[in-house]
């Protein structure tokens, strides 16, 4: 478990930008040492600004996009390209305009596809796709991600394990199929906290002030099941990229001064 660090940014554009320029020299790094980096991508306002902060970034040229891997932490189990799929959103923000390798971006199963309706049977499937790509150096059911990220939602969710209901709690799986989400749709599917936890670096995003409580809470030392976001970390690194409003219950002491 590695200690959270935060990074405080003046507003959510400076954050998203901010972000994206860390992203990319993390990709680049991990290529440069392991040939291929893999990336956990999340959906969500926060996540969509950082994919179009670096579809806008100069510096995406550096990143060898055919030796990437995309995963999804969660996703909606709606139709395939429904505008509200995480998938559809990450494709507009960034992924049509890249030259990504198809075979490896890796998007969750859709509602009425292979699976029909059964979220389950989804859910299984792309822990057996994990599980395909982990290889003996992960020692796990699934690969080591170099980056996942997350959006901390006002709740404390993160993927779409929310507070208290069954896939927060648990252990054993990698992906869940989740009924009965309390933000629409309530269909989903969403890795678990043993899942992210397997990731080399965990970054949490969270910009403006309706997610300020949220922030404090996760990181005043609550519990995961309350706050799902207090559970999500990295082997060797925990992020946190915030913007000064989702800071703002914060104490001073915790993180240094905003960017300028």
């Amino acid at each position: 478990m590695s200690t959270p660090q935060l990074v405080v940014h003046r507003d959510k554009e400076l954050m998203a930008q901010a972000a994206a320029a860390r992203l990319i020299t993390k990709i680049v790094d991990a290529q440069a040492s392991r040939g291929a980096a893999s990336v956990v991508l999340t959906g969500g306002r926060n996540g969509n600004g950082l994919l179009a902060a670096l579809a806008a970034a100069p510096a995406r040229d550096a990143i060898d996009w055919g030796r990437l891997d995309l995963w999804w932490g969660d996703e909606r189990f709606l139709p395939e390209g429904d505008p509200e799929r995480n998938d559809t959103q990450a494709r507009e923000a960034l992924l049509d305009a890249v030259p990504l390798d198809p075979a490896r971006v890796h998007t969750m199963p859709v509602s009425g596809g292979a699976h029909g309706t059964d979220v389950e049977a989804a859910a299984e499937a792309y822990a057996a796709e994990l599980a395909k790509a982990a290889g003996p150096e992960d020692h796990g059911p699934v690969p080591v991600f170099d980056v996942l990220l997350l959006g901390v939602g006002p709740d404390t969710h993160v993927a779409s394990l929310f507070p208290e209901l069954p896939a927060v709690r648990e252990t054993e799986r990698t992906v869940v199929g989740v009924h009965g989400a309390p933000k629409p749709p309530p269909t989903r599917i969403s890795l678990t906290l043993p899942a992210i936890r397997s990731a080399r670096e965990v970054w949490l995003l969270a910009a403006g002030e309706d997610k300020a409580e949220a922030v404090a809470i996760a990181l005043s030392g609550a519990g995961e099941v309350q706050a799902p976001a207090a559970g999500a970390y990295g082997r060797s690194r925990t992020l946190w990229l915030l913007d000064a409003t989702a800071a703002s219950q914060l104490p001073r002491s915790l993180y240094p001064p905003a960017s300028p």
